[in-house]
């Protein structure tokens, strides 16, 4: 699901009222696309704040740090170019502890809407699909060397494809004849399998929108990166516990990259991407590590939606690590 450009970030006034940014926190955006929430959460940094950007794609990264300047002239601004997966190792090496953080998991529009990105079925381009386009296997790449086996497991668990099977076979035999190299050839093949077995089921929705999904997730390893981000939380959280047990705190710069008491927000716009959140954040709550901020998922309203209709899908999670003096309880 695309994220919309930097002028209406979904759910921003939700996101600040969870992650309460106050003057002098250090702020992690894991995602900072064009920068839209990370404009809008800047100025309560107050001079001493610092805002760190990740992003893996570059453009996308240097057009977010323009616009978070712009925000906030004063604050301190770093720009990381990495997965975010990694954000938090990076974190460390600077010496940094993050008071808010924030995963936005969606796509930038920007993204979805450049043809030559390959992101999309509404736009014809290279079968591309990479968010770092410098690096890794690209989904041509995929559609060319997986086996039919393979393609139907990653349509099947990362599209939820009722055809999956279908489609796989499609594509070895297509690909035999002449490559796939572009979004309208793979898309093209979608269409006459679904349609032929039945098997969109909802008229609303392109036949070829789930397999686009399930390799756009495969080629940036988008769930391995959540599981990761959610890993490092849970460790995180430990370390806090563990030096509050002995009377002390544990900065950056013994073994952690979060701060006592700091918030971690997550959007999610499938079930792929919120059921994982919501497990490891329960699972935190379970276990002493962190406070619940939502009590459900926080979903955008009428007024959001009519206004940006990608926002729809959004659901946001949010937990406090530890014990916190401040911010907002129980939000919706």
């Amino acid at each position: 699901m695309a994220r919309p450009d930097s002028h209406i970030p979904v759910l921003a006034r939700e996101v600040i009222e969870v992650l309460a940014p106050q003057p002098g926190d250090v702020l992690l955006d894991c995602t900072a696309g064009l920068g839209g929430h990370a404009a809008v959460m800047a100025p309560a940094l107050g001079h001493a704040g610092t805002m760190v950007l990740c992003d893996l794609d570059v453009g996308n990264l240097a057009r977010a740090e323009v616009v978070v300047r712009a925000a906030a002239p004063d604050i301190r601004v770093i720009a990381l170019h990495t997965n975010f997966a990694a954000a938090p190792q990076r974190l460390l090496e600077l010496g940094l502890a993050a008071d808010c953080v924030l995963g936005d998991l969606g796509f930038s529009s920007n993204q979805m809407d450049t043809a030559a990105r390959g992101m999309s079925f509404m736009r014809e381009g290279p079968l591309d699909m990479r968010l770092d386009a410098s690096s890794g296997v690209s989904a041509a790449d995929l559609v060319a060397t997986l086996s039919g086996a393979e393609l139907e497991e990653i349509l099947r668990e990362y599209g939820e494809e009722r055809c999956a099977w279908q489609i796989a076979q499609k594509v070895v035999t297509e690909r035999a004849r002449q490559p796939i190299t572009t979004t309208a050839q793979l898309a093209a093949i979608v269409r006459s399998v679904v349609g032929r077995h039945g098997g969109g089921g909802n008229a609303a929705i392109d036949d070829a929108t789930r397999t686009f999904q399930a390799l756009r997730i495969a080629v940036n390893d988008e769930l391995g990166n959540l599981g990761a981000l959610l890993e490092h939380v849970r460790r995180a959280a430990g370390v806090l516990a563990g030096a509050r047990g002995r009377g002390g705190e544990a900065p950056a710069t013994r073994g952690t990259w979060l701060s006592p008491g700091s918030r971690v927000a997550i959007i999610a716009f499938h079930s792929l991407e919120d059921r994982p959140v919501k497990q490891a954040f329960a699972a935190l709550v379970e276990k002493g590590l962190a406070e619940s901020m939502t009590r459900k998922p926080i979903t955008a309203g009428d007024e959001e939606i009519a206004r940006n209709p990608r926002s729809r899908s959004a659901k946001l999670r949010a937990v406090r690590i530890g014990a916190a003096n401040r911010g907002v309880d129980g939000l919706h």
